[in-house]
This record gives C-alpha cells, sequence and structure tokens, in this order.
C-alpha cells in the first residue's frame, strides 16, 4: 500500500495536486525542491512511490526525468494529465503596477511568458517550485514581488490573484507518471500502455524497422523521445509509449524489439489514464 509520495515542490503545487487526485486513499507527501531529491526519497525507501512531470502540451519533454527514471531503474505504475492554470499572485492589495519581479519554477515562466510582455517594467526571475515561491511571499509579507503558481496555492497562503490563467495556450496540459521501485502491479488485463527504452543499431532503416514492427503488432505509437548517450557521442537512446487493446500484442512486439535493439527496457506498464 502507498502511504508516502515524493513531490516535486511543496503543498499547492501542481506535483501535490496530482497526488491528492491520483491516488484513491490519501498519502502523506514528502515536499522535494528538485526531482533528484524526489528520486533520492525513492530510492532510499523513505517514500513509498513518486510522481514526476514528464511532458507539457505547451513546453514539450522534460527530458531530465526521463534520465532519472532510466539512471535509476525506475518504474512507471501510472500516469495523470493534470489541466494546468497558472495565475499570476502577491501579496494583498496590491496592483499589477506594482509589482517589479515574478519569482516562478523556469516551466511556468516559459509557459507564461507572453503575458508579461505587456508588462515590460516587470523582471522574470527563476525559481525553484511554484508553490514554494508563493509561500515565500506569505512567511516574509513581501510586496513588489510576484509568483506564478495555482489557484489552489493562492488559497493556502492567502495571496491576492492579480490575473488567472496567464498561460499562453489557455488549454495548457502537464503528464505526471506515478513512479516506483518495483515493477507495476497492475493486472495484464488492465495494461493498456507502455513505456520502453531501446537503442537502435547504428545503420540505415534500424529505426524504422522498430516501428514498424510496433505497427505490425498493432501498438500506436503516441510518444518518442531521443536522449543522447553520454559515453557513446552522437549515438542516441529513444524513450518510446505505446498504447494498446491486448496486452498479448505488446509481449509480441516487446520480444521482437528486444531481438533488434540495443539495449532494450521496458519501464513501465500501467493504465491509459487517457482511455
Amino acid at each position: 500500500m502507498i502511504k508516502t509520495v515524493a513531490i516535486q515542490g511543496i503543498k499547492g503545487s501542481f506535483h501535490h495536486i496530482v497526488s491528492q487526485q491520483f491516488f484513491e486513499k490519501p498519502v502523506d507527501c514528502i515536499d522535494c525542491l528538485t526531482f533528484d531529491r524526489v528520486v533520492e526519497a525513492l530510492i532510499t525507501k523513505e517514500s513509498d512511490a513518486a510522481v514526476m512531470a514528464l511532458e507539457n502540451s505547451i513546453a514539450g519533454s522534460i527530458i531530465p526525468n526521463y534520465a532519472l527514471i532510466d539512471k535509476y531503474g525506475l518504474h512507471i505504475v501510472g500516469e495523470h494529465y493534470l489541466d494546468i492554470q497558472h495565475n499570476l499572485m502577491a501579496w494583498p492589495n496590491q496592483t499589477i503596477d506594482d509589482i517589479k519581479e515574478v519569482y516562478s519554477h523556469p516551466m511556468a515562466l516559459l509557459q507564461c511568458k507572453e503575458f508579461f510582455r505587456d508588462f515590460p517594467h516587470i523582471k522574470l526571475v527563476e525559481d525553484k517550485d511554484t508553490a514554494e515561491v508563493a509561500e515565500r511571499i506569505h512567511l516574509k509579507k513581501l510586496k513588489g514581488i510576484g509568483a506564478i503558481a495555482s489557484a489552489t496555492a493562492a488559497e493556502i497562503f492567502e495571496l491576492d490573484i492579480l490575473a488567472h490563467s496567464i498561460q499562453t495556450i489557455k488549454h495548457n496540459e502537464t503528464r505526471f507518471v506515478i513512479v516506483k521501485r518495483v515493477n507495476s502491479e497492475v493486472p495484464e488485463d488492465q495494461i493498456n500502455k507502455a513505456s520502453v527504452k531501446f537503442e537502435a543499431n547504428h545503420k540505415r532503416g534500424s529505426l524504422a524497422a522498430i516501428l514498424n514492427v510496433m505497427s505490425d503488432c498493432k501498438l500506436n505509437l503516441t510518444k518518442i523521445q531521443s536522449l543522447p548517450i553520454i559515453e557513446k557521442p552522437w549515438k542516441y537512446a529513444f524513450f518510446v509509449d505505446v498504447t494498446f487493446e491486448e496486452y498479448s500484442d505488446f509481449k509480441k512486439a516487446k520480444s521482437l524489439i528486444d531481438i533488434m535493439a540495443d539495449g532494450f527496457k521496458v519501464l513501465g506498464e500501467y493504465k491509459n489514464a487517457k482511455l
């Protein structure tokens, strides 16, 4: 049973919101300001599971998190899609004209940069976590400083929301994965998605051949992400997500690709949150 979950951020962060929505029973969160610390909490058994963002519909893949999951042999056991609504907030009784600097996570700043073109007097500053900035403003009663965070964070830390939903594209989703030290416990008849990693042979058509096997085995490719192999300059590993109707189709593809590819590894088998 999962009782403790490591999250990047603090109460009010988007990772915290996912931890409250995904699990059927309440869980205790271990707040971590970096994803390295999230993974450390998991592999040292300080937590039973971890929540990690993997990709955003505006900003794309969070590549370092793919590398962390692979490096430490972690297993994806579930996923959760969260509608991300960024809000500009500050200490009460201020206006946007009073704000000189806005602090937030780099991903949040990237998703909201178009909004701030209309406010050239505001300096954007990268910080470790969205909700942690909101907490800092609350604790220190900071004026002239803004945060970009969730409406939940504004409520928890008693801040005024100066502008709602300031992300560039209003439909803004982030895909989070639930990660454990051990393989999925999802029954085979419920598994309809998998994440795998492999290296294609360095010759013409090798990647296409592997993708053809996936297609022939009735797998639907939903994501492909390349990552440099540090110890092999100019060679790449591929992280792939596939969905399928029958687990037997994935098993067949897995056995074939294992023969064709170098360094083939299953990162997770789980239930697709989009179906």
